[in-house]
């Protein structure tokens, strides 16, 4: 049985590839609504999001998970640190799908910063009504900086409750949370950008999803603040639902082996 780990449209993808190929597919999202699309996407079972290492690991070890595929975002959250710790302790394969890092253009108002805290200073220096787009993770360092002070911050966020509920109890009001599912077009992003007024964006390197807020942003000449990824030393990370494939083959053979059930 392999799981799952779903967070992005290519998280859909890896299910339906693995499914249709014969290998059965277990997964787990953070939120229900990510859970509902893994399971339109084939997988035979969606498990509720995990509180812990622990609970991930007995429930693992309970479905008889051979493999781990971890599909969330570029940026690895707890959920991806939950499974690699998982697989770990249960000694099985994790393997991790990527989009490749785009290539920023250079151009002034691009300002690449090499982890959140930095991108809080930068943000707070280049404008007064920050637009965030780099999802639920790490709000708090943006809302409680001392140099966010008499600043506007606007987040763009998943319409999921629980998403919702973080920012409310972080202070945002309603009119700063913009709870739309993308992906967004160049032409989408730049009237959300204008419809908030915003002075500077904020974004992750999120591979192709990136693209069209940048250029939405340089088309409106605003200032953009992009957090780098941190390069890994970790084996296992592949770019393509192809790569993902190949490996679950060397790992479990071919379906019906029995090594993958």
């Amino acid at each position: 049985m392999i799981l799952v780990l779903y967070g992005t449209a290519e998280a859909r993808e890896l299910i339906s590839l693995l499914a249709s190929s014969g290998y059965p597919v277990m997964a787990t999202a953070l939120t229900a609504y990510g859970g509902m699309l893994a399971g339109m996407g084939g997988a035979v079972e969606v498990l509720p999001a995990p509180e812990d290492v622990a609970d991930l690991t007995i429930r693992m070890k309970e479905r008889g998970i051979a493999l781990v595929v971890d599909g969330t975002h570029p940026f690895p959250g707890p959920l991806s640190e939950m499974a690699r710790e998982a697989c770990n302790n249960l000694q099985i394969p994790y393997i991790r799908y990527q989009r490749e890092e785009i290539n920023l253009p250079d151009d002034p108002l691009i300002h690449p910063v090499d982890s959140w805290e930095e991108a809080v200073y930068e943000a707070a220096r280049l404008g007064d009504t920050i637009f965030l787009t780099t999802g639920s993770n790490n709000l708090e360092l943006f809302v409680h900086s001392p140099v966010m002070c008499g600043k506007r911050l606007v987040v763009r966020v998943l319409p999921d409750h629980r998403i919702i509920k973080k920012c409310q109890d972080l202070g945002f009001s309603p009119r700063d949370i913009v709870a739309l599912h993308g992906p967004f077009s160049t032409r989408f992003n730049r009237a959300i950008f204008q419809a908030y007024r915003a002075d500077v964006i904020v974004t992750r390197d999120s591979g192709r999803t990136t693209d069209t807020k940048i250029k939405a942003a340089l088309a409106l000449k605003l200032p953009v603040v992009v957090i780098k990824r941190n390069l890994s030393a970790e084996n296992n990370i592949v770019y393509s639902c192809q790569q993902v494939f190949r490996l679950v083959q060397q790992y479990l053979g071919e379906p019906g082996s029995g090594n993958g059930r």
